[in-house]
């Protein structure tokens, strides 16, 4: 596509979401469901074709040198397909919540006041590696009610390509619009600088990818953003605390999975229990090749660890997302200092408290300020599945509207509603 062709592809998509919103935001339950459910059914039909669709992507990228993690991620396997036809079937059964009335109220003066839930409208969704992403997305704008324009990575447009023809199709066969969903036709860039500058047909654009990826949607988007930037999230054991609970989970919020924007990147711990955890924690993390970037309180205590990798840690180690088998290790005071370095450092994300005191408890979730704040668990539970949304669309760290995993409730607003019998205004 030329660049005027790109322009007009862009403004097509968005005037036929805009268009096919309309249609979403009016159906029923069961259109929805029978949408839902027909997609489960064309998924498992589709296995075969998929994976050949799939198979191109694959290829491409092998030749193109792309790193074997990255290709990993391009897979759709029939396990993964069949996970996606199970998530599309577990969002049919829950519940409809647009049109759900929140807080109505009798007012003195005979009015009635409450809120409803309604669907944001249309939200464009651009995302990199990943094609499983094209059917999560799909399946909550379809559950509520709104309408997407999705843009993948270039990498993956052969896969999400043939998975979004069988959304389309299971719209159609639902009595909804196929405009309801719709995906990028080009692997352009300049696409994405138009979607993110459609106001009059975007109501919102959801980043998930990479750092640059979200900086620069950040920087340059003229509709609102739902984003996170950064995972740099922290445990903190404190004293007092039960040393065995803490050791595992420390070490699942770390060693869980390196990759995910929810493993634990920074440790902090009580001075009054550092040499009691200290030795045992970096013991496990020894053992599975974890670098630690310590301060030089914490370096004193872990040298007794055998194989210990230790580093000393910069200033840039306590803002830092690793993403990878290293984590930054200091001693703190108590919760005084634990609460200010995660408020200073951490990309307000998730931080938890490893503790047996309740007063610290309750003032680690009051005062910290970040979307996830948790009590004796790990940070890798920051999940929309884990916290019961049904499926989650993205992580936010912003503060309006939607804050940490973004579900089906994310992707709606509450308008005000008032119910009079003829009242008017003195």
């Amino acid at each position: 596509m030329n660049a005027l062709n790109i322009a007009e592809h862009m403004h097509s998509l968005g005037l036929q979401a805009r268009e096919a919103s309309a249609r979403m935001a009016a159906a029923s339950a069961a259109e929805k469901s029978a949408a839902l459910r027909g997609l489960a059914a064309l998924l498992r039909a589709n296995v075969a074709s998929l994976r050949q669709d799939n198979a191109k992507d694959i290829e491409r990228a092998t030749a193109a040198g792309l790193a074997a993690p990255m290709v990993d991620r391009l897979k759709l396997t029939p396990k993964i397909i069949e996970t996606l036809a199970v998530g599309c079937e577990q969002l049919a059964t829950m519940p409809d919540i647009i049109g759900e009335i929140l807080g109505m109220k009798q007012q003195p003066t005979g009015i009635r006041v409450g809120q409803m839930r309604v669907p944001l409208g249309v939200f464009g969704m651009i995302f990199e590696s990943r094609p499983n992403v094209t059917i999560e997305a799909a399946s909550l704008s379809i559950k509520s009610g709104n309408a997407c324009i999705l843009r993948g990575g270039s990498e993956a447009i052969e896969s999400n390509k043939a998975l979004a023809r069988l959304v389309q199709q299971a719209l159609v066969d639902a009595g909804l619009p196929a405009e309801a969903v719709q995906l990028v036709q080009t692997t352009d860039r300049e696409a994405v600088g138009y979607l993110i500058a459609m106001p009059e047909y975007v109501d919102v654009i959801i980043p998930r990818g990479g750092k640059s990826l979200i900086e620069r949607i950040s920087r340059e988007a003229k509709v609102p953003v739902i984003k996170h930037l950064d995972g740099n999230c922290h445990t903190y054991v404190d004293d007092p605390c039960d040393i065995e609970m803490a050791v595992k989970v420390a070490d699942n919020a770390k060693t869980n999975k390196y990759s995910p924007c929810n493993a634990s990147e920074g440790l902090l711990v009580a001075r009054g229990v550092a040499k009691d955890f200290l030795p045992r924690i970096g013991k496990v993390f020894a053992d599975k090749g974890v670098e630690m970037r310590c301060d030089p309180e914490a370096r004193s205590i872990l040298q007794v660890v055998p194989g210990a990798d230790l580093k000393d840690a910069t200033e840039q180690d306590w803002s830092e997302e690793y993403l990878a088998p290293i984590i930054s290790v200091k001693v703190v005071a108590g919760v005084d200092e634990a609460i200010a370095h995660i408020n200073r450092y951490s990309s307000h994300h998730t931080d938890a408290i490893l503790t047996r005191d309740h007063v610290h408890a309750q003032r680690f979730l009051r005062e910290v300020d970040s979307a996830s704040v948790m009590v004796n668990a790990s940070t890798r539970f920051a999940d929309g599945f884990e916290y019961g949304l049904g499926a989650e669309i993205g992580i936010s760290t912003d503060k309006f509207h939607a804050r940490g995993p973004v579900g089906l409730e994310g992707l709606t607003s509450l308008k005000w509603i008032v119910l009079g019998n003829g009242e008017v205004r003195s």
